[in-house]
């Protein structure tokens, strides 16, 4: 396999490409969840703003679901504290999703980069697609620093 075909853009110069890394073994969660009145507009509709909190919450399980804890990557009791921010988010609204539905949110690691996850998310309704969305998230220590991501928490994410 060339180092192109590992590569999300392959035009990129050698230090772009060598910082970013196509993960091979593709790790996925989902996590259901149930539309209440407080995640809607007036007309029952699920405000856009709640997809965003599903997600959120779709991720915090992701996580967990591989043994990665946000409470315990953020103390200093494991040294340098971690903290995984969003960095760049695009969503893509298909259908209205409304009170009392249940969703299920999927989570899907697409890249591990130094610094940096792509998650590709979706929310579905059964068979119907709700929203499809793509999420970057960056590694920070607790001053806001961008930091590289640990190599015992990036085998977690390798299925290692």
């Amino acid at each position: 396999m060339n180092s192109d075909a590992r590569c999300p853009n392959p035009a990129a110069t050698w230090p772009q490409r060598a910082n970013s890394l196509m993960v091979q073994t593709y790790l996925a969660h989902s996590f259901d969840i149930r539309v209440y009145y407080e995640d809607t507009d007036a007309g029952g509709i699920v405000y856009h703003g709640s997809h965003v909190r599903f997600l959120e919450r779709g991720r915090t399980e992701f996580l967990r679901s591989i043994g990665l804890d946000q409470s315990v990557l953020m103390s200093a009791d494991r040294g340098k504290p971690l903290l995984f921010v969003v960095r760049r988010m695009e969503l893509d609204y298909i259908k209205p999703a409304r009170l009392d539905d249940l969703l299920t949110v999927t989570t899907e690691l697409k890249e591990l980069g130094g610094a940096r996850l792509v998650l590709e998310q979706r929310l579905m309704r059964d068979i119907d697609m709700i929203l499809t969305g793509r999420v970057t998230v960056a590694a920070i220590s607790s001053d806001g620093r961008p930091m590289r991501i640990p190599s015992d928490i990036r085998k977690r994410f390798l299925g290692a």
